[in-house]
């Protein structure tokens, strides 16, 4: 991380006066270090850091008046949404004003004619759901962690979740959010209407991590609830084979609401936590939704279940009503408490591979698991290829925190090596911040900066996340003509 600026830190008292000036409310400063504590770090607990500051805005006008002060006085700025992140992304500096979002709480307002929400970013994702259910409506995108973490935390992530598959992820379901930049200018982008002209600005500030803008309002797509739902549980004798089962449901044309999947450790794990009656005599298990009318669901089902035999499927159990089907997704959601029940600590990663090297990648972790000496479990969303492989370690036990940071790194360059991706929905942060260069060049990485220093040219939001080193601005407009003539000898010269 960035050394903390001491001319900052020897400042820390006129800070404060400051920010009590713009945020007058009692609690909306804090300061003590044990008040500050659970603050320290986000759901990555393995890196911590007492923030300088927090403060708790509780409207734009403050949020903006907190960003403008910081540009002005060159301060560093972290913001935090519920802390439920996996990569570190809100992990705090000791020099820098951590700003939780968390006052900013409220459903603003419901439009059912344009099937809109326009909520705070402090509510929770299930919270969207909740405030529109009585309509038949819900809001999509679903985290495991859906109870606690909220809209604007999923909007900097570009979070996904068990129903992403056919529904889409963070990005497919935003419509629109109000922004304030460094500078403590308050943006508008996109809105309730179907398209936006010009750049896609909105794709850009989902995803971006915090180091583009603090979002304090949003406007999410919410759906109707389909007509029927129902779950299968398919058993196989390998990983191989539920792999396979998986390509084959895709390749039929079939796009199942959820299609996940978990291997013996996981499975066993899950069962003795939440007894949702997986079968425990399998290596692999897949959960599948089939959502829609009726007739259709009934259809689907069968020809699921008919490409799981034929895929070697040793187990099969169909939801017979909508409490049971809630039982089967009550053990995936609640699989990562599982396994904190069984190991003292566990590192969750979050790599996004081709479906069809899902074999071969579930192979290569058993064999990592072995070279580095600690256990793992899968949990992941079979069905887009995102894993969720459970590193499982002690943090009290000299060396194995380091062992499982590598362990984690080479099952990232596994998945890059296959033709995946760093993160499918946990973001960067700065726990895969040093294997950037795995997947991107560095004028992969320079052209990624440039649109940061648009928008941040001091580096003061979230600085130390997502890239391994941040040029200058001025660096990053150096353009080599010769390099130019050398990569493309083709072009006419003037």
């Amino acid at each position: 991380m960035p050394e903390p600026d001491q001319h900052t830190l020897a400042r820390r008292k006129d800070i404060i006066a400051a920010m009590r000036d713009i945020i007058p409310s009692p609690g909306g400063v804090i300061v003590d270090d044990d008040q500050l504590r659970p603050y320290e770090c986000d759901g990555l607990m393995a890196y911590r850091q007492l923030p300088m500051i927090v403060v708790l805005p509780e409207n734009t006008a403050q949020v903006a008046a907190i960003l403008k002060y910081c540009h002005t006085n060159k301060i560093r700025v972290v913001p935090r949404g519920a802390g439920t992140g996996l990569s570190g992304g809100a992990l705090p500096m000791a020099d820098a004003i951590t700003i939780s979002m968390m006052k900013f709480n409220r459903v603003l307002d419901i439009d059912w004619d344009n099937r809109a929400a326009v909520v705070q970013p402090g509510v929770t994702n299930l919270g969207i759901t909740r405030a529109v259910e009585h309509k038949g409506f819900y809001y999509a995108p679903d985290p495991s962690s859906q109870i606690a973490c909220s809209i604007g935390g999923n909007i900097a992530e570009n979070s996904g979740g068990v129903h992403c598959l056919k529904y889409g992820l963070t990005t497919n379901n935003v419509l629109g959010v109000e922004m304030v930049t460094i500078e403590g200018e308050i943006l508008r982008v996109g809105g309730k209407g179907l398209d936006q002209a010009g750049y896609d600005l909105l794709g850009i500030i989902t995803g971006s991590e915090g180091l583009l803008g603090i979002v304090t309002e949003v406007t999410v797509r919410i759906l109707r609830k389909p007509e029927t739902a129902r779950a299968l549980l398919l058993g196989f004798n390998s990983s191989e084979e539920g792999g396979n089962c998986v390509a084959a449901i895709i390749a039929a044309g079939i796009i199942p609401g959820g299609l996940e999947m978990m291997d013996a450790p996981a499975i066993k794990a899950t069962e003795e936590f939440v007894q949702a009656g997986y079968p425990l005599d399998v290596e692999a298990l897949l959960l599948v939704e089939l959502d829609g009318p009726q007739v259709e669901v009934d259809y689907l089902i069968d020809r699921v279940g008919k490409i799981a035999k034929d895929c070697g499927a040793v187990y099969s159990r169909i939801s017979e009503n909508e409490e049971e089907r809630l039982l089967f997704w009550s053990g995936r959601k609640n699989a990562f408490p599982a396994i904190g029940r069984i190991s003292p600590d566990y590192m969750c990663m979050d790599g996004t591979i081709p479906r069809g090297r899902l074999s071969e990648v579930l192979t290569g972790m058993q064999d990592l698991s072995k070279k580095h000496g600690l256990g793992v479990a899968n949990v992941f969303h079979a069905g887009d290829g995102n894993l969720h492989p459970l590193i499982m370690f002690d943090a009290n036990k000299a060396g194995d925190l380091e062992k499982a940071e590598a362990f984690g790194a080479d099952i990232l360059r596994l998945c890059v090596a296959v033709g995946g991706v760093l993160s499918g929905e946990h973001g960067i942060g700065v726990e895969k911040r040093d294997l950037m260069g795995e997947m991107f060049s560095i004028d992969d990485m320079k052209h990624q900066e440039r649109i940061k220093m648009a928008f941040d040219e001091d580096q003061l939001l979230n600085p130390g996340k997502v890239f391994p080193t941040l040029h200058g601005c001025g660096e990053l407009k150096t353009l080599h003509a010769k390099a130019v003539a050398d990569k493309f000898p083709d072009i006419p010269r003037f």
